[in-house]
């Protein structure tokens, strides 16, 4: 018998449809993006691995006491709490985290040390569990992220009769798609191919099998099967090592098929995230293209900033034209959005969006696709050779001695953070916003600004950083001012020289870079040639 047998449950098959569409999306789109969500997260903190950040002090301190009820640390004592409901389950803790030799005879986070685990090896709800309570999430991307772990306990884990009625299904459906694009508005695509594919009732079943509540099953089987081994076998039909393997398996597949029907529908190879050994030899010049035609031969016209999009489009800004010029990195599909001002500085909001700021000193977001013009933000005090850049899906400006991160949905300023001089090149990444000091020649300083310790820091190099981006792997490239490329490591402790044909000196301080394209680009000895570099 299985847990789809229709003499049991007897459900009606568009139940089973509808059950089957959220249980794809579930799986298909909501756990990888949680476990990018949580990828990033922890990377952009400077942890090398997943177990590295689970081993951070605050981090088991909070899992802990999801696990454990009225047990007080001997550290931290200060943020112990007290669960009402323990949300992180015996076998999920068993996952993460092993006792530490020779405990000590208290019950505190103390005794216990990470587990080596993969973010693969992470189902949606662990994984969101410890984005939830772990990540210093954005509100809204809290909010997504707690909304899709209700809708996965209410519709999914306890959901024995495997249908999804259709008065449930309208509300849910829109809730999920409302959140998941909140995470990532590049899921659209996934999502509507889902809800178009028929079913497949194989394939359900293998869902079916993953979505409930496996580790509750897993574990009462472990906790009885002393007592009445037959017993089990015959109600489940699979003694465990069958039901783990079957688990496994599943997971493997949906992961790898998952991962590979993006890629291959972006066009883009696989490119597993490896950290870069300092000095080495990341990218190889792989063409160059000319937009003479499009920015014109005037020596004096100015091309002063752009960015690479996650499906490779570069949007340039022409601020002598007015205009925004877009294009692939192969210089083709060139289009171009016309804008009443001249635009100076731009970051991208998400897939289709950009956050222009305009020589009149305001921030215009377009629609990249329509070309449409969403919205105006003004911000007092606005500088302008600063740049504009995004962290935690909002935006950053200088202004009035301080950095100014705006909500560009409500277009109010969130917070201000204090500088000890006027940044310019602002570039954000993971927590930490970078930028130099533009006001003296003679300062070799690459500054930056970390969220996580709330704290500024700097680093000197041989010459002024010029330009910075930021690599697949969270260390940086920065162009200096004597034209040099320089690799500065994650934690930003030291630095080598870049010795790839193309990048040993650069005439112009101008640089993008993809993370998911893989693809970095400069201009060339002209300012409208363009070379673009290939990760090797």
């Amino acid at each position: 018998m299985t847990l789809l047998d229709e003499s049991n449950y007897r459900m009606d098959r568009e139940d089973k449809r509808r059950y089957f569409y959220i249980g794809s999306v579930y799986l298909e789109v909501v756990t990888p993006l949680f476990q990018q969500k949580l990828e990033e997260h922890y990377k952009s903190l400077n942890f090398r691995s997943l177990k590295d950040f689970l081993d951070k002090e605050a981090v088991i301190h909070i899992l802990f006491h999801l696990r454990h009820r009225n047990a007080w640390c001997c550290a931290d004592k200060a943020n112990c709490t007290n669960q009402g409901a323990l949300p992180l389950n015996h076998h999920q803790w068993k996952q993460l985290f092993a006792e530490n030799p020779g405990p000590g005879i208290h019950n505190c986070f103390c005794k216990y040390t990470a587990k080596s685990i993969n973010l693969v090896d992470l189902d949606v709800s662990l994984c969101g569990l410890i984005l939830y309570n772990c990540c210093n999430l954005g509100q809204l991307d809290q909010d997504a992220v707690h909304i899709l772990r209700r809708n996965k306990n209410d519709y999914l884990s306890h959901n024995t009769t495997c249908g999804i009625t259709r008065d449930e299904y309208g509300p849910l459906i829109d809730e999920l798609k409302t959140s998941i694009l909140q995470l990532d508005q590049a899921k659209e695509d996934e999502l509507i191919r889902i809800l178009k594919r028929p079913l497949d009732d194989s394939l359900c079943n293998k869902y079916v099998t993953y979505l409930l509540d496996n580790h509750e099953m897993l574990e009462r089987i472990y906790s009885r099967i002393d007592h009445s081994e037959t017993h089990i076998l015959n109600t489940m039909n699979r003694n465990k090592t069958q039901l783990s393997a079957q688990i496994e398996e599943l997971k493997q597949t949906v992961v790898f098929q998952n991962g590979r029907e993006k890629l291959d529908k972006q066009g883009i190879e696989e490119q597993p995230i490896d950290t870069f050994k300092m000095g080495q030899s990341i990218f190889a010049l792989h063409h160059l293209i000319d937009l003479t035609s499009e920015i014109g031969d005037d020596f004096s016209r100015v091309v002063p900033a752009a960015v690479m999009m996650d499906d490779g489009r570069m949007v340039i800004c022409l601020p002598d034209l007015h205009k925004l010029l877009i294009c692939n990195t192969d210089g083709s599909n060139v289009d171009r959005i016309h804008t009443h001002e001249g635009p100076w500085a731009v970051t991208a909001v998400n897939d289709s969006t950009v956050a222009v700021l305009m020589l009149v000193m305001r921030i215009e977001l377009y629609d990249i696709n329509t070309k449409h013009n969403i919205k105006s933000i003004s911000v007092p005090g606005m500088w302008l050779g600063t740049g504009i850049t995004t962290i935690n899906n909002k935006l950053v400006v200088y202004a009035e001695r301080t950095l100014q991160i705006i909500d560009h949905q409500t277009d109010k300023v969130v917070q201000t953070i204090d500088t000890e001089c006027g940044p310019y090149r602002l570039h954000g990444s993971g927590d930490r916003i970078f930028y130099y000091n533009n006001a003296n020649d003679f300062n070799n300083k690459l500054y930056w600004y970390s969220y996580t310790d709330e704290q500024h820091d700097t680093v000197k190099l041989p010459s002024q950083p010029m330009c910075m981006t930021t690599l697949q792997d969270g260390s940086l490239y920065v162009v200096c001012k004597d034209g040099s490329v320089r690799h500065v490591s994650r934690d930003c402790q030291q630095y080598e020289t870049v010795t790839t044909e193309g990048l040993e000196r650069l005439k112009y301080y101008w640089m993008l870079y993809n993370k998911k394209q893989g693809k970095l680009v400069t201009k060339g000895d002209q300012k409208t040639i363009f070379k673009v570099f290939y990760k090797i």
